[in-house]
């Protein structure tokens, strides 16, 4: 049962569907899940049952916490999808996937992962730099993982590529309850 409530309903959760090779990206994916339900904000992610995305899930789901999971077909007949979910969307491309995990969301956070959650992460942000909304986006620094990422978004802006106003998008902490703090405090 939830112990607070939030003024965030659902959080999109962008992160690896493997489990990389630090056992604190799991240990800190299991977290974020927990803590998530424990505040009475419901997961939106990629559906999958491998993984971090799956760790996360497990998370909330042991909490009693909502998960939304939205996953492409193909996928699914591959026996990927997390079958134990408090919704399971199924659709036809990653276009669907994302925008609709963006509509059913209210802030975002990225976790460490490959090339899908540099790609969901940078559409996201893109998607604010465009004024397409203007929901929180976090990333959970784990380890560092997001340093090499946020040493290009700043060198980006040194050579004229970022505005300085698109810098502050990004809500950086290695800390679970930090970065979700951040995020409230952000909200519109």
């Amino acid at each position: 049962m939830p112990e607070t409530r939030s003024k965030i309903t659902n959080i999109a959760v962008f992160c690896g569907s493997s489990m990389g090779n630090n056992p604190l990206y799991r240990q800190v994916a299991w977290e974020l899940g927990r803590e998530l339900a424990c505040r009475g904000i419901g997961v939106v992610y990629g559906g999958g049952n491998i993984g971090l995305m799956g760790t996360v899930a497990d998370g909330a789901l042991e909490q009693g916490g909502r998960v939304i999971g939205v996953i492409p077909n193909s996928l699914v007949e591959r026996e990927l999808a997390h079958l134990g979910l408090t919704e399971l969307h199924v659709v036809e491309t990653m276009h669907e996937r994302k925008a609709l995990m963006a509509e059913r969301s209210d802030a975002f956070i990225a976790l460490p992962g490959g090339y899908g959650t540099l790609d969901e992460l940078c559409e996201i942000v893109t998607w604010r730099q465009l004024h397409f909304h203007q929901k929180p986006i976090g990333l959970l620094n784990t380890a560092d993982f997001f340093d090499p990422f946020l040493e290009f978004v700043h060198h980006a802006y040194e050579e004229g590529f970022v505005h300085n106003t698109h810098l502050q998008f990004l809500h950086v902490h290695a800390e679970v309850s930090s970065l979700l703090e951040l995020l409230e405090q952000n909200m519109p």
